[in-house]
């Protein structure tokens, strides 16, 4: 700890003019790695002994870091501490395209595992039902899972599927989108909403992370080429170890 102390002297956050101390505090850091003084996967004084090192209180830092953890710049491992992350662990995921969480990895030469926590018919609920546009009576496949890469857990997939599409949940072994293309019925477009969410006890644990981290919460409704929802899923990443990427261009006129 000590090659990293000199970062956090109380003099260093006493500077920056009016601003709350915890934006002071995400300040200090982020410039500390843009010029060096931190590195990746340096070890962060824990709360405690960052707060008695600024004169600050231990509330000012929890809030510095967990902002500084949905952002990406830091990373907490339960038992371990916070540390800074490592751009080489981070998933980019591009917005723009169409694909299954399995294509994703697998475009990145990265294999994944899927904890089953749910595989099963049922009827749906009302916000299923209406997103999906089921008849009344009409049943649910759902498909909840864990995906993990590297055995690390990733992310929580959710996905409900009108069980006149995929009749048997049991028939998805890894890939949803694979199991609906030989049904020919794969998605041709989606919308897909995401923002910053804390995440549950139960997520939680599953995910390894403490109660209340930072995951960003993605809900995707896809649509098949004549215009009925085929999938509705919602999914919890990890706020440590991912960035949604979107490429964006200057309209006509601008």
């Amino acid at each position: 700890m000590s090659g990293i102390s000199p970062v956090f002297e109380r003099a260093r956050i006493a500077d920056g003019g009016p601003a709350p101390l915890y934006l002071k505090l995400k300040r200090l850091v982020t410039e500390a790695i843009a010029q060096g003084e931190l590195a990746d996967r340096d070890a962060i004084p824990g709360e405690r002994d960052l707060a008695r090192m600024l004169g600050i209180s231990r509330v000012t830092v929890r809030k510095a870091f967990a902002d500084l953890v949905a952002e990406g710049i830091l990373v907490q491992r339960r038992g371990s501490g916070t540390f800074v992350a490592s751009r080489s662990e981070r998933i980019e995921l591009p917005l723009s395209r169409l694909t299954s969480f399995t294509e994703d990895m697998r475009s990145r030469g990265i294999e994944t595992i899927s904890d089953w926590l749910d595989r099963s018919v049922a009827l749906p609920t009302p916000e299923e039902a209406l997103v999906l546009a089921l008849s009344p009576g009409e049943k649910v496949s759902r498909l909840h899972r864990l995906r993990r890469a590297d055995d690390k857990p990733l992310a929580i997939e959710r996905a409900s599927i009108p069980q006149r599409f995929l009749p048997d949940p049991l028939a998805v072994e890894r890939s949803l989108y694979a199991t609906l293309t030989k049904r020919g019925l794969r998605p041709v477009r989606a919308l897909q909403r995401l923002h910053a969410a804390a995440l549950g006890k139960s997520d939680a644990l599953l995910l390894g992370l403490p109660e209340g981290s930072p995951a960003l919460f993605t809900e995707r409704v896809a649509y098949l080429a004549d215009g009925r929802v085929v999938e509705f899923t919602r999914s919890h990443y990890r706020g440590d170890s991912y960035d949604f990427v979107a490429e964006l261009h200057l309209t006509a006129g601008s």
